[in-house]
C-alpha cells in the first residue's frame, strides 16, 4: 500500500519557537543548572566548587528545620486553595443570582486581582499594624493577638492576606461558569428540584467540575510559589521560622545564608514533589471529571 505523506508548512514551528526558546532559557537551563549545582559545596562568593555527592540532600531531609517547612507549606497551602475555592464559589454564585448592580458587585470583587502580592504584603504590614492596624485591634478584642510573637497568629495573618489575594482569580473563573451553563438546563433544574441547596450540589456543581479541577491547580501552584512576596513583606518566615514556606526557605538559605548546594538541593526535592503533586491530581482527580 502506498503510503501518503502531506507536506507541513515550517509556519506552525517558526510561531511557537520564541515561547520555546524562552521555556528553554527561563525554564530548562536554570532547572540543569540546579540539579548539577545540588552535588556541590559551594563558596560563598563562587570562586570555587567541590563535588560532595549527596551529601546537600542528606543534610537537607534531615534537618528539622525543612520538616518544619514541610509542615508549614502542605497546611499553608490546603488552606489557602480551600477557602479561596469556597469563598469565590460562594461569591459568585450570589453575585449570578443579583438582578440590581450586578456588574458592581463583581467589579468590586474582581479588584483585588490588579494588586501585586507585594504590595499586598505590604498593604498587610498596615492592616496587621501593632499602632495603627485595624485588623490588629479586631482580633485583639477577641485574644491577645500578636503576629509578630506567636506562630498561629503570625499563619493567621499570612493565609488570610493570601486568601484575599487569590478569591478574585477564581471569581473571574467561576462566573463564567456559571453564566456559561445554558439558560434552558437552569430552568428545567429549576422544573425538577425546588431547593436551591440541592440543585446547586447535583446539577450546577457538576457543570462546574472543570472550572474547579482548573483552579485547584492554579491556585495550588499559588500557595506553593506565588504568595513568596506577601510572606516576605508581612512576616519573612517568621517567628522562628513557623511561616516559612519552602520556596521562602530555598530563597533564605540560598541568597541570604549563601548556601547555594543545599538551596538547590532543597530546589530539586521541591520540583520533584510538585512533579508527584500534579501526576496525582491528573491521574486520580480528573478522571473524575465530565467534560
Amino acid at each position: 500500500m502506498k503510503k501518503n505523506t502531506f507536506k507541513h508548512s515550517p509556519l506552525p514551528y517558526l510561531l511557537i519557537a520564541p515561547q520555546m526558546v524562552i521555556i528553554a532559557v527561563f525554564f530548562v537551563w536554570p532547572a540543569i543548572q540546579s540539579v548539577n549545582l545540588s552535588f556541590y559545596l559551594e563558596d560563598p562568593f563562587g570562586l570555587s566548587s567541590t563535588f560532595v555527592g549527596l551529601q546537600n540532600y542528606r543534610e537537607t531531609l534531615t534537618n528539622d528545620f525543612y520538616y518544619r517547612s514541610v509542615r508549614f507549606t502542605a497546611i499553608f497551602s490546603t488552606l489557602v486553595t480551600f477557602f479561596s475555592l469556597a469563598i469565590a464559589l460562594l461569591l459568585a454564585v450570589k453575585a449570578d443570582n443579583i438582578i440590581r448592580a450586578r456588574s458592581t458587585y463583581k467589579i468590586l470583587i474582581i479588584w483585588p486581582y490588579a494588586v501585586a502580592p507585594a504590595v499586598a504584603g505590604l498593604l498587610a504590614v498596615f492592616l496587621f499594624d501593632s499602632h495603627v492596624g485595624p485588623l490588629y485591634a479586631l482580633f485583639n478584642q477577641l485574644w491577645a493577638f500578636d503576629h509578630k510573637l506567636d506562630p498561629f497568629d503570625a499563619s493567621l495573618a499570612v493565609i488570610l492576606v493570601a486568601v484575599w489575594k487569590q478569591v478574585s482569580v477564581n471569581f473571574v473563573y467561576f462566573m463564567a461558569g456559571l453564566q456559561s451553563i445554558p439558560q434552558a438546563v437552569k430552568e428545567a433544574s429549576t422544573i425538577d428540584c425546588q431547593s436551591g441547596f440541592k440543585r446547586f450540589w447535583t446539577i450546577t456543581f457538576p457543570l462546574l467540575a472543570p472550572t474547579t479541577f482548573f483552579l485547584l491547580v492554579i491556585n495550588i501552584t499559588y500557595a506553593f510559589f506565588e504568595t513568596f512576596a506577601i510572606i516576605d513583606t508581612l512576616t519573612r518566615g517568621r517567628p522562628g521560622g513557623e511561616t516559612t514556606t519552602l520556596v521562602y526557605k530555598v530563597y533564605q538559605d540560598g541568597f541570604l545564608g549563601a548556601d547555594l548546594g543545599g538551596s538547590s538541593a532543597q530546589s530539586v526535592i521541591l520540583m520533584v514533589f510538585v512533579m508527584i503533586l500534579t501526576v496525582i491530581q491528573f491521574r486520580f482527580i480528573e478522571k473524575k471529571i465530565h467534560y
